[in-house]
């Protein structure tokens, strides 16, 4: 028996072939170069030997951009908008505001506010208008061809490789973009497994983890490469997670037979630079910026609330983190970083101000000045271990996802189920990878 892919590639062929001598016949056309370029690129970008490797030396690449490119105006933008909360500060002190108002509205919501837009902004201009530019130039539907096989033995649509490519700048835009995956089935499998792609809110963790336990522990001139290593080998985690959460949807609650399209690989272009730098930045920055600010005010009231309302002689911070304590040891970490997970989730931007906030009992969110001061307080003070670092990590990829996300998951679903599902399913995925994890390296002594 003729498997049904093979007679369906054949017949496309076939199609392709037919129209192709049909349009020679009655199209007249200039005489075609010696060298058909596009296809010559095709041959390279979309083989079994260099396809692979060229698509991770471009997501490396956009990636080094991102964080690098990121750095100077994140930390200017922190600077100007942590300069404005100063004269927010005196004019609350001109007009006689109580303590309590100017540290709610304040050190609260707008410091909680300022964390979100100095961490996401200057990230997602960068990388949503490169993302684009390559959408533009025509290499993006080459990702697809090359994953496509990979993707449907997982049983979900090849497409779901744009979209997963999206999540890496942000996975509430990566939501939307599911769109262009037609069966209903396939488009849920990629919105339900989305948030396994660590997107720019997460960034800030895992570099930073990466440099302080990862790349600080060999010489300082394989530092740098250490870290981006372990930042790729995140990436790769969760992508191996997308692909394995995928095909079990498929065989359990998402049963189905594993669509096929049929991709016309358009010739490549020259990217309309302009165009695509204003559609970038404001169909998808300016948008998922706006959604994150409005979830991340509300919960910097909230952690001012509970970092200040004492009972006893300590805050409900502490008390709630000492309550959850037990159980974070078992999953190599401990109550206050649970703490922190739980209050970021309207923003993952602000689980490392709330982290170090509730360890210096500060009573509002802070950074410190360098690693060596935050290497101090988490190793020195708290007792962390590599095993602490590298589950921080693992949970940041793979718990729920935001609240922009979760939000925008109902509403391109229009269902409370599977929004509800999108945040528990992950959650319960990152529990057990990080136990699993913690015992076998205390198993073998490792810590």
């Amino acid at each position: 028996m003729i498997p049904a892919e093979s007679v369906r590639d054949e017949t496309m062929t076939q199609i392709y072939t037919t129209a192709a001598a049909i349009a020679d016949e009655v199209i007249t056309r200039k005489q075609r170069p010696i060298i058909d370029w596009d296809e010559r690129i095709d041959q390279i970008v979309t083989s079994r030997i260099w396809g692979f490797p060229i698509m991770l030396g471009l997501l490396g690449l956009v990636f080094w951009l991102t964080i690098a490119g990121a750095n100077v105006p994140s930390a200017m933008l922190a600077d100007l908008l942590f300069a404005l909360q100063e004269y927010l500060t005196a004019a609350f002190q001109w007009i006689g505001a109580p303590d309590w108002l100017h540290g709610l509205l304040v050190l609260g919501i707008y410091r909680g506010a300022a964390w979100v837009v100095s961490v996401m902004l200057p990230p997602m201009a960068i990388f949503f208008p490169i993302f684009t530019l390559l959408e533009d130039l025509g290499y993006l539907p080459r990702v697809a061809f090359n994953l496509d096989s990979i993707f449907r033995r997982a049983g979900a649509h090849g497409k779901q490789a744009l979209t997963m490519g999206m999540g890496l700048g942000c996975n509430a835009a990566a939501i939307v973009s599911t769109r262009i995956i037609e069966s209903p089935r396939e488009r849920l499998i990629a919105i339900l497994t989305n948030s396994f792609v660590p997107c720019n809110g997460r960034y800030p963790t895992l570099i930073t983890l990466a440099a302080i336990f990862m790349g600080g522990g060999v010489a300082a001139a394989y530092s740098s490469l250490v870290t981006s290593a372990t930042v790729v080998g995140i990436v790769l985690v969760g992508f191996v997670t997308t692909l394995t959460v995928s095909w079990a949807l498929s065989k359990t609650l998402l049963r189905g037979v594993p669509s096929h399209f049929t991709l016309e690989l358009p010739p490549y272009r020259k990217p309309q630079v302009g165009r695509v730098i204003v559609r970038s930045l404001y169909d998808r920055t300016v948008v998922v910026l706006g959604r994150a600010v409005k979830t991340a005010a509300p919960a910097g009231a909230i952690t001012w609330l509970l970092a200040n309302l004492n009972v006893g002689d300590a805050s409900l911070l502490a008390h709630t983190a000492d309550f959850l304590d037990p159980f974070g040891a078992a999953l190599g970490l401990d109550g206050m970083i649970l703490m922190a997970f739980l209050l970021g989730l309207p923003a993952n931007e602000i689980v490392l101000p709330i982290l170090i906030m509730g360890y210096l009992s500060t009573g509002s969110m802070t950074e410190l000045d360098s690693l060596d001061a935050l290497k101090s307080l988490l190793v020195e003070q708290h007792g962390w271990t590599w095993l602490t670092a590298l589950n921080l990590m693992l949970f940041s990829l793979l718990h729920y996802p935001c609240g922009t996300t979760l939000i925008t998951i109902y509403k391109e679903t229009k269902s409370l189920k599977w929004a509800v599902f999108s945040a528990v399913m992950p959650l319960a995925i990152a529990i057990g990878v990080t136990f699993v994890v913690a015992q076998i390296v205390r198993l073998l002594g490792l810590v």
